[in-house]
């Protein structure tokens, strides 16, 4: 939402209410800390008096209080506050889950929508269907490889037929990335490099569909290898672009070690030049400065060793220190050199990655804290508001979920989460709960008809035991019987 603006359009999931026997007096919990201005500029409601009770989640849940007695006007101002609050606390609640859904996928705080039109295009943005078509338009595109020709023949398709799914596919494209740019606004769009590398390939291959479409015939096609571009691009290969990221960014010590090499492969093969060629007229591995190098080079794969020496060594054997000593510079040396170099390059920037990605995690779940705090108690968020939060971060999580997340995130066992303990908020939101049984009985771990069979069969063993029990304490309180009676009742 915009400060000043107008509100954002989004999805607000409205709690449940609470029966009318239920009420509470007081709403000051239900003011937020950092309110929102209506269309006028002005403020939102004022606090109301009270502090508000919290409790715990009903069924439904919500934890808003109502007021049902608005005979007076006091009353019914009374529930036009309430109303403006919980409207005020349901747009920091999808505030608060967008900061924490930024921080989650690495998306930089500039990028946070501004206003309402930008809201409705993030949360468009953001949902797997649009996550689903990002992926399935990539791969159509690498899949009409096949059938373009030069293509399988049997899986050629016509001009016509290939040429308009490429059309419908790019402007399947189109309309993600203006929804992107409606997101993000013109300016951040065009500073956002990989959204315009991706905008650059969209509009060359979108020109070449056209003249293929309008010519009904084939032409070399060079751009069809950047098609690519478009699979790493989409929501499922974040891990694909930030190692080809840290690749791209351990190239410039890599680079450093490769110019070394090259320099010690050039001084070696002068000097192949210089005193093999003219001790062995007729060595051909360094005749020409070319050949040396280009020997030298495959003589760092080990590939051509030991022909390369065996020539000069036939002639003079002291000419294999030429060899010995290059290979142990070159490829025993420098080789193992460049490969510590780019791990630990590699190590590095992996590091500061993490470092980086923890650390924006951080900044944003303190953005979100302070959507979820309030003026009379800024000192931790409360299960209402916790509650809240979860119901635009996670909508699929259940009451009892929520309440588990709320105690296993509450490690000082009070009413409010702190700042300390809201900073495991991502490792704590991700675990799964399951109803836990007590093993009392040997069968308990078994599929359930199973369960059901040897439990009926214990209750029933049970139940004959109890009565024989007590058929038996009332044999000694009626004291010794008779043969026959006492025979009619063990038949019994």
């Amino acid at each position: 939402r915009e400060r000043g603006g107008s509100a954002p359009v989004g999805l607000l999931l409205v709690g449940g209410m609470r029966p009318p026997d239920r009420m509470a007096v007081s709403m000051d919990d239900d003011v937020p800390l950092i309110l929102t201005l209506d269309d006028s500029g002005s403020s939102a409601s004022a606090p109301l008096d009270d502090l508000d009770r919290e409790e715990l989640p009903n069924e439904n849940g919500g934890s808003y209080d109502v007021i049902n007695d608005a005979s007076s006007p006091a009353a019914g101002d009374c529930c036009a506050q309430q109303s403006s609050a919980r409207h005020n606390w349901e747009m920091n609640y999808q505030e608060a889950a967008i900061y924490l859904q930024e921080g989650e996928n690495n998306d930089k705080f500039f990028t946070h929508p501004k206003n309402a039109k930008a809201l409705a295009a993030y949360l468009f943005a953001h949902n797997h269907l649009f996550y689903l078509m990002e992926l399935s338009t990539a791969l159509l595109l690498l899949l009409l490889s096949l059938c373009e020709a030069p293509a399988v023949p049997m899986l050629r398709l016509g001009i016509f037929v290939h040429a308009t799914l490429e059309l419908f596919a790019l402007i399947v494209v189109v309309f993600e990335l203006s929804m992107k740019m409606r997101w993000l606004g013109f300016q951040t769009f065009i500073r956002h490099k990989r959204t315009m590398v991706k905008t650059c390939v969209l509009f060359v291959q979108f020109i070449e569909a056209i003249v293929v479409l309008v010519r009904q015939t084939s032409h070399v096609r060079i751009t069809r290898a950047l098609r690519c571009i478009f699979l790493v691009d989409c929501r499922y290969c974040g891990a694909v672009r930030r190692n080809l990221r840290q690749i791209f960014q351990s190239l410039p010590p890599f680079i450093d070690i490769l110019l070394l090499l090259l320099f010690f492969m050039v001084i070696f093969a002068i000097l192949g030049e210089l005193y093999l060629w003219k001790v062995n007229f007729f060595f051909q591995y360094f005749n020409t400065l070319e050949n040396s190098l280009v020997n030298l080079f495959v003589l760092l794969t080990t590939s051509n060793f030991p022909d390369v020496m065996m020539p000069s060594y036939a002639r003079n054997p002291w000419s294999c220190v030429f060899f010995i000593v290059y290979l142990s510079i070159e490829l025993y040396f420098i080789m193992n050199l460049l490969l510590a170099v780019v791990f630990d390059t590699f190590n590095d920037i992996e590091k500061r990655k993490f470092k980086s990605l923890l650390l924006h995690k951080r900044t944003a779940i303190q953005h979100a804290y302070r959507l979820l705090i309030t003026k009379q108690r800024p000192s931790g968020i409360s299960f209402k508001h916790f509650e809240g939060l979860l119901r635009f971060y996670k909508p699929r999580m259940c009451a009892r979920e929520r309440y588990l997340t709320f105690k296993a995130l509450n490690q000082s066992n009070t009413s409010l989460v702190s700042l300390k303990d809201f900073y495991n908020f991502y490792e704590v939101v991700g675990l799964k709960w399951k109803a836990k049984r007590n093993r009392e009985h040997w069968f308990d771990d078994l599929p359930r008809t199973a369960f059901l069979i040897f439990k009926g069969n214990r209750l029933c063993f049970h139940d004959s035991m109890c009565s024989t029990n007590r058929k038996s304490v009332s044999l000694r309180r009626q004291g010794p019987l008779k043969g026959p009676s006492l025979m009619s009742l063990v038949n019994s």
